[in-house]
């Protein structure tokens, strides 16, 4: 038997699904009759991976000629790849300065896949928490971080976690999806999302967006501490501090956009 006919047929998949991706990077547009020509493959097959593709962000249609380039979630995804470690030492000084300004815990807070991972943390030397939240994977749907990023993030990746199952952290956790929506469209609205008791009991937190010079977000700058303390009165800089760092750091980036331009309406 070839090694071609034992190859299990996800694999398969998946290296056609990279060839269609090294198609469209000689650039312009490509049809799905082109595409199949490439792949070797009938069309409806071509049109089935690229279907997933564009489900994921990875490829965009264009409705009117139906015809398909390389997706904006790919510079996303890039962006993580190739500059993390610039993204990471250009935020290490912006979270170690809203950490001391408010006494608790910040993290850039980046998506990958389906799950918030956290790349960068500050901690207050006054804060009693000394959670380690580096590298550690958390839902999308109950974190502050993850809602801003699904709010000013690719359509297609928010219809995409709207549509999985919204698990159960605490019973505090979003469940419904007509809610998390409306939270989305809050914090599209707003420029922050929050979350209460949502991922931890005890725990609360509030993120603002990261946007790279393209305009894509790229991550998020999360400030989480015990409930009592994010909920007090008398702490309105928590969100404009909050709000003040996320736009510094999408500075150092080259972003030279509005935030009341990205917030308005």
């Amino acid at each position: 038997m070839s090694n071609e006919g034992a190859r299990d047929p996800g694999v398969r998949s998946v290296e056609r699904a990279i060839t269609i991706l090294d198609v469209l990077a000689a650039g312009g547009w490509r049809s799905g009759a082109e595409i199949a020509r490439e792949l070797a493959v009938h069309r409806s097959t071509a049109l089935r991976l690229l279907g997933t593709l564009e489900r994921h962000a990875l490829v965009e249609r264009d409705p009117r000629s139906a015809k398909y380039r390389l997706g904006q979630r790919l510079a996303q995804l890039a962006s993580v790849v190739t500059g993390e470690s610039d993204l990471r030492s250009l935020a290490r000084p912006v979270c170690e300065g809203l950490a001391g300004a408010l006494g608790e815990t910040v993290t850039l807070d980046v998506l990958v896949g389906d799950e918030i991972v956290p790349i960068e943390q500050a901690t207050a030397s006054t804060s009693v928490v000394g959670v380690n939240w580096l590298g550690r994977r958390t839902p999308v749907h109950c974190t502050a971080s993850g809602k801003v990023i699904l709010a000013f993030g690719p359509a297609a990746i928010r219809e995409r976690q709207l549509g999985r199952p919204l698990n159960r952290s605490t019973a505090h956790t979003i469940t419904a999806r007509a809610e998390l929506s409306k939270q989305l469209g809050d914090a599209l609205k707003d420029g922050f999302a929050r979350t209460y008791e949502e991922l931890e009991v005890g725990l609360d937190a509030i993120a603002a967006p990261v946007f790279a010079s393209s305009g894509e977000v790229v991550a998020a700058l999360d400030v989480s501490g015990p409930s009592h303390r994010l909920r007090a009165e008398g702490r309105p800089e928590l969100v404009r501090l909050t709000l003040d760092a996320a736009a510094d750091l999408s500075r150092r980036l080259g972003f030279r956009g509005s935030r009341t331009a990205l917030t308005a309406g």
